[in-house]
């Protein structure tokens, strides 16, 4: 019901805003009295994770992704507003008339609802999921972690490279949608240690001869890896918030320079696929970079390289580039491959899941 409350304004086209206005507001208050509030009570047992120093479903662990999901549901409720016509303009302050034609354009329009109401719910749901649970859900709610974790991170990158490829397909950038874009793909390496978390639980539930199926639904109590692997919070305060999530100076550098192929079409004046692959690529860098971030994956670092190559071969093998941007697309391309090899600073321990962190 809850569902069809938040839905059924964008398949009818509701032209009150009124109306779409207090359908969504009912729709989240009946989601979380009726579920999310009877599933905070607080569970017995251990908090943090076997060889963990710190507790990934903490409330300060989840905040960054709750006050990130609400900041997503504002404007993508901005943006559905525009859709359904409650309002005239949508307000781009960087590139004027971007954000109307992104949503005018052929392929908003092929969505059979308001694209902008859909990323309304999904942002809903994800900052209603930031209260679910006690402190302890990553092993008394495995199967709800797993439903956040989906609803962040693989849609998430659905979503980031949608937006990636607007001005490739549309022609026009969104400063609204790059914003969302960048809120979307910052919440992703603050849901994965938790997801972690989760995934070692349920591999050492396993291991002792319980119920696979029993545990992702039910849950159970935390289990030790060793006798040798004691648990030592952390002491808590607001830095808790950034736990499991450092900015290693080489990943950041590579998220720059990830901004700089964006801009470089413009800079030197490449057309044509050379300029939309220096778009994508430099925009996946990005993307890589910044997940990269959560201490548990880092390792996706590397993929990195993959995308360095083909920024160095881009300009050779796709028509519109020229001599200024071929070289920088060598020079950046290569600087990126050195940057992708150092870990970086690993501040936390996550039990045997260290031995992924590579």
């Amino acid at each position: 019901m809850a569902l069809w409350l938040a839905f059924a304004p964008l398949i009818f086209w509701t032209p009150v805003a009124t109306a779409y206005l207090n359908d969504t507001m009912v729709s989240a208050l009946v989601i979380f009295f009726a579920i999310i509030v009877p599933m905070m009570m607080r569970m017995p047992g251990d908090e943090v994770p076997s060889g963990w120093n710190y507790n990934p479903s903490s409330w300060l662990q989840r905040a960054p992704v709750i006050v990130l999901a609400f900041l997503g549901f504002s404007i993508a409720r901005y943006l559905a507003a525009f859709q359904l016509g409650h309002i005239q303009w949508a307000w781009d302050p960087f590139f004027g008339v971007g954000t109307v034609k992104i949503l005018t354009s052929n392929v908003s329009r092929a969505f059979p609802i308001s694209d902008g109401g859909l990323g309304t719910v999904a942002y809903m749901i994800e900052f209603l999921m930031g209260f679910m649970g006690d402190t302890r859900r990553w092993r008394t709610m495995p199967w709800m972690v797993t439903l956040f974790g989906i609803l962040i991170v693989p849609l998430g990158v659905v979503s980031i490279t949608l937006i990636i490829l607007q001005p490739i397909v549309i022609g026009y950038w969104c400063t609204l949608c790059l914003v969302t874009g960048l809120g979307m793909l910052v919440m992703i390496p603050f849901t994965l240690n938790e997801v972690a978390a989760m995934i070692l639980f349920l591999l050492l539930s396993r291991r002792a001869g319980r119920s696979l199926w029993r545990t992702f639904w039910l849950g159970g109590n935390a289990l030790e890896e060793d006798d040798l692997t004691p648990h030592r919070p952390l002491p808590a305060g607001l830095k808790e918030m950034f736990w499991g999530v450092t900015v290693p100076w080489n990943l950041l550098v590579s998220a720059v320079l990830g901004v700089w192929l964006m801009a470089a079409p413009a800079v030197f004046k490449s057309m044509g696929w050379a300029a939309h692959s220096n778009h994508l690529l430099g925009a996946l860098v990005v993307t890589v970079s910044i997940i990269a971030f959560a201490e548990v994956v880092r390792p996706l670092r590397f993929i990195n390289i993959g995308l360095a190559i083909g920024i160095i071969l881009a300009p050779w093998l796709a028509g519109g580039g020229t001599l200024p941007s071929s070289l920088n697309a060598l020079f950046v391309g290569l600087l990126i491959i050195v940057l992708s090899i150092p870990p970086g600073k690993i501040k936390n321990t996550y039990g045997s899941w260290n031995s992924l962190i590579l």
